[in-house]
């Protein structure tokens, strides 16, 4: 497929944008590089690029483009965008760019995958009996599907909200489980759940001492 001097812009923006920032550049910052307005011509060029094989699209995700080959790497570490809060505790909504020039740098020795990793920041404490604590940031993968006892990022439907906590497939329902004895499991009918990810890695963010 021969490319447009436009799609090779957008192309080359991309793949620049991520040897620096090492994560995928927003529609948005597309469109305002190339000088594109419109967030749907932005996708009808993507969508090119895409089926040419160029690009991997994750459409769930504000920063879902990929290249082939994965992540960003600076030689034993990778870089994860970190892309927003998410709540352990009660379910908040996460906005779509919270974070939009920050990473979290890892090396290969605590997490080797790349494929499809994101980053959150915590809010809340209702996982602390599994060492998940207000602050902390945990690595997430994302997948729409996950085991029972597993910890995953759940996008509640009817609610329009997300929230951290363990899952557990009950036939006709749904129970996301906290980790902590003050606080009660959800309920929710599996229609309205939607996984978005499962937790990797928890990186902890120690409060400084007050004494």
């Amino acid at each position: 497929m021969v490319l447009s001097e436009r799609q090779k812009g957008i192309l080359k923006f991309i793949a620049d944008f991520m040897r620096k920032h090492g994560y995928p550049p927003t529609i948005r910052e597309i469109g305002d590089e190339v000088g594109i307005s419109s967030t749907s011509v932005v996708n009808y060029n993507l969508g090119i690029l895409e089926r040419a094989g160029h690009i991997e699209r994750d459409r769930e995700i504000s920063r879902g483009i990929r290249l082939p080959g994965g992540l960003a790497s600076l030689g034993g570490r990778i870089q994860i965008p970190l892309c927003g809060r998410i709540a352990a505790g009660d379910p908040l909504p996460i906005p779509d760019d919270s974070f939009p020039t920050e990473t979290i740098e890892l090396t290969r020795d605590i997490l080797k995958e790349e494929e499809g990793l994101y980053a959150l920041e915590v809010k809340g404490d209702s996982m602390i009996d599994a060492l998940v604590h207000d602050g902390d940031i945990v690595i997430m993968k994302h997948q729409k599907e996950a085991e029972n006892g597993e910890m995953v990022a759940v996008w509640l439907r009817d609610r329009g909200e997300t929230t951290l906590k363990k899952i557990y497939h009950e036939g006709q329902r749904v129970r996301l489980q906290p980790a902590n004895p003050l606080l009660e499991p959800i309920y929710v009918h599996p229609a309205d759940v939607e996984i978005q990810g499962k937790v990797m890695v928890v990186i902890r963010r120690l409060q400084p001492s007050l004494s």
